[in-house]
């Protein structure tokens, strides 16, 4: 599994979730106004990114470039459940509703997002109902 990525890994994905394959350069130029990052900072960060399996690089044409390594729709599944529990103390289900009026999600990956969601909620309460049975004993 991969690890969630940081807020700064975060903006690169979604440059490359909305755009993909990108060179370095236009990576740099659609978060340098959104992170205040230099040119060799952010290079840095998409090598160590790649190390991480959150991003796959390939040549075109004699140019490294990249794609996201990470799954749209498991990314922002994992940011949801990890805010709504850790921010909004919600024990259940995270609402696909959260997400309405998102314009970095299609209506089929909403629908992919709702079916996680729904079903993290139930493995959570799986796990609640087995670790509880197993103190009763």
């Amino acid at each position: 599994m991969k690890p969630q990525p940081s807020a700064s890994e975060l903006a690169i994905l979604k440059a490359l979730w909305q755009q993909s394959p990108l060179s370095a350069r236009e990576i740099h130029q659609r978060i340098e106004d959104q992170l205040g990052w230099s040119y060799s900072s952010t290079r840095k960060t998409l090598d160590r990114m790649q190390d991480k399996g959150l991003l796959q690089a390939f040549e075109v044409h004699g140019l490294k470039v990249f794609e996201a390594g990470a799954d749209k729709v498991e990314t922002l599944a994992a940011y949801a459940r990890d805010f709504a529990e850790r921010v909004l103390e919600i024990k259940g289900p995270v609402p696909a509703s959260f997400f309405a009026g998102s314009e970095l999600l299609s209506e089929a990956e909403l629908k992919d997002l709702e079916a996680l969601l729904a079903q993290s909620g139930k493995t959570k309460e799986g796990e609640k109902e087995d670790k509880n049975g197993g103190e009763d004993d």
